[in-house]
């Protein structure tokens, strides 16, 4: 973990802290967080329950962008932080298109993994690998494959509804 990925790490953990749930770091950054190596971390994703929007972009000095319709992902509500070495893009209302129709992103486990003075929350892996097949672009490939090797299966339970 570079040193840069680790300070962003805690800033988010430390911010983060006054919120007990509601709360995810998923994608390149969870996979590193479980202990498994899959690349290169350029931004870390931090998904939201809905209800916290308003507070954590305020608590982050954040204020929502508007971005142009994807075909694949959407968010009710999206902003980006530039605070730390790191860009963290933080993501409530998360939606994935999946068969043809708009699913939510919310993670029900919670795997707990501290950083220094804080903690932070993520989905189990098996849960976090579910989730990179439903988004099955071709940067997934490789953290499905680490994830894999690590021993992961796909969660019964679906990570979107």
């Amino acid at each position: 973990m570079t040193p840069e990925l680790r300070a962003t790490l805690q800033g988010v953990a430390r911010a983060m802290a006054v919120f007990p749930e509601g709360w995810w770091i998923i994608g390149s950054a969870a996979v590193l967080l479980h202990g498994v190596e899959a690349g290169r971390v350029n931004d870390i994703d931090l998904l939201i329950d809905i209800s916290l929007a308003e507070a954590v972009l305020e608590r982050l000095g954040i204020t929502p962008r508007t971005l142009p319709p994807d075909p694949l992902f959407r968010s009710a509500v999206f902003a980006q932080s530039e605070a730390w070495p790191v860009p963290v893009e933080v993501m409530a209302g998360f939606q994935v298109k999946a068969e043809g129709r708009w699913r939510r992103v919310e993670p029900l486990s919670r795997h707990r993994v501290p950083v220094d003075d804080g903690v932070l929350f993520l989905p189990d892996r098996d849960e976090l690998l579910s989730l990179f097949h439903l988004f099955g672009r071709s940067k997934d490939g490789p953290r499905i494959a680490a994830l894999e090797r690590a021993g992961a299966r796909p969660s019964a339970a679906s990570p979107a509804r």
